[in-house]
């Protein structure tokens, strides 16, 4: 039995050139990149060499790039070094939908002195513009909205929201949790007058214990760690060299069609479990709409739970996921989906399907028949 792997929104197979590139680190560029001597400076020169490859792939040439354990240290260090820098009251706009890595900032958020409201999603999990648009004024010190939904798929309108932060509250600091978007959806940081973005190398097949926190040189970060003074003082602690020489390498030999393999992947699952399973239910944006990023797909098979789909697909060895890896042991329902209209019933029957480049047409048949197979039996059943 082989493995169809369809959780890459929680964690990707690291590819073989990131092995080879950390099976290299451990034997011959294990060295501090702190010290003086030759092989270290050699190791700081490659740390830098993948500092301007993030920062020219995110759109970012001559801005600051830090590096972090995690997307989640990125989010934050943007959120809290920025609020604590500024040092003024004001409010911050959270899109409803965020990460726990962003969501978990809110009660210090509010210790620090600021009010927080959140961002309202539409029917498809995009943000509500016109209600957006109500909320922005003079006194918004920070907004932060995702590229993409991790739960649905959903990619956010950013160049919007950039054109009304730009008219209404210039000064706000403009906040991208771009974990789910980055490489796989286009993002440019000039372009879309963004003042930070995150990214964390083990969802584009890098390692775990990597991202980044790519930033404005005009905005000012108060540190969150505090130390030996690495990442120019932004960020102490020796530098994870391993992880990150395996974030470049994972960077160079991503897919250049990936978005658009994905998509044709993904439209190959939903047209499959569409024709076999006519109750299905899309969570997020239709195949052709511009908001429908590639990778992600996310349908409700009610009556069926999603914990016991996911069960059954894990005995033909298919692994989908229940929703955010981040939150699947804390909460039964998403709240992603309550805020986006669906019923309880219809948020707990929920699958989420990831994709990656490396996955082929015939894995998606595959998947799309057992999980007809599965329903068919299991929907029989349902709760009292």
């Amino acid at each position: 039995m082989r493995e169809i792997y369809l959780d890459n929104s929680a964690t990707t197979r690291p590819t073989e050139p990131v092995i080879q590139a950390v099976t290299a680190c451990m034997e011959t560029e294990w060295y501090n990149p702190s010290a003086l001597y030759r092989p270290s400076m050699l190791v700081q020169k490659k740390m830098e060499e993948v500092r301007r490859l993030l920062l020219k792939a995110a759109g970012a040439d001559g801005e600051n790039c830090t590096f972090t354990s995690s997307g989640t240290e990125a989010d934050n260090l943007a959120l809290l070094g920025a609020l604590r820098a500024r040092r003024g009251g004001g409010r911050v706009l959270i899109f409803q939908s965020e990460h726990p890595a962003i969501l978990s900032c809110i009660p210090e958020i509010e210790r620090m002195g600021y009010t927080v409201e959140t961002i309202a999603p539409d029917a498809v999990g995009a943000v509500d513009l016109d209600r957006l648009e109500t909320q922005m004024r003079g006194d918004v010190a920070m907004i932060v909205v995702m590229q993409v939904n991790n739960e649905t798929g959903t990619i956010q309108p950013l160049s919007e929201i950039a054109r009304l932060r730009d008219r209404l509250c210039p000064e706000a600091h403009f906040h991208v949790d771009g974990v789910q978007g980055f490489l796989r959806v286009p993002f440019s940081l000039h372009a879309l007058r963004a003042d930070s973005y995150a990214l964390s190398g083990h969802k584009i097949h890098a390692l775990k214990g990597t991202g980044a926190l790519i930033w404005r040189r005009n905005r000012k970060l108060t540190p969150q760690m505090l130390g030996g003074g690495q990442e120019n003082g932004m960020r102490s602690g020796t530098e994870n060299t391993c992880g990150i020489l395996a974030l470049g390498e994972a960077v160079r030999s991503y897919p250049q069609d990936a978005a658009e393999t994905m998509m044709g992947l993904k439209k190959r699952l939903y047209e499959g479990i569409r024709a076999r399973i006519p109750k299905s239910m899309l969570n997020g944006p239709e195949m052709d709409d511009t908001r429908c990023a590639p990778h992600i797909l996310n349908l409700s098979l009610p009556p069926v739970r999603s914990q016991t789909m996911l069960f059954a697909l894990e005995g033909d060895g298919i692994y989908v996921s229940a929703g955010s890896a981040c939150a699947s042991h804390k909460q039964k329902v998403s709240p992603v989906l309550l805020a986006m209209g669906r019923t309880s019933q219809e948020a707990d029957c929920a699958l989420r399907m990831s994709l990656c480049p490396f996955l082929s047409s015939d894995m998606m048949d595959e998947t799309a028949q057992r999980m007809a197979a599965h329903y068919q039996l299991l929907s029989q059943y349902t709760r009292r």
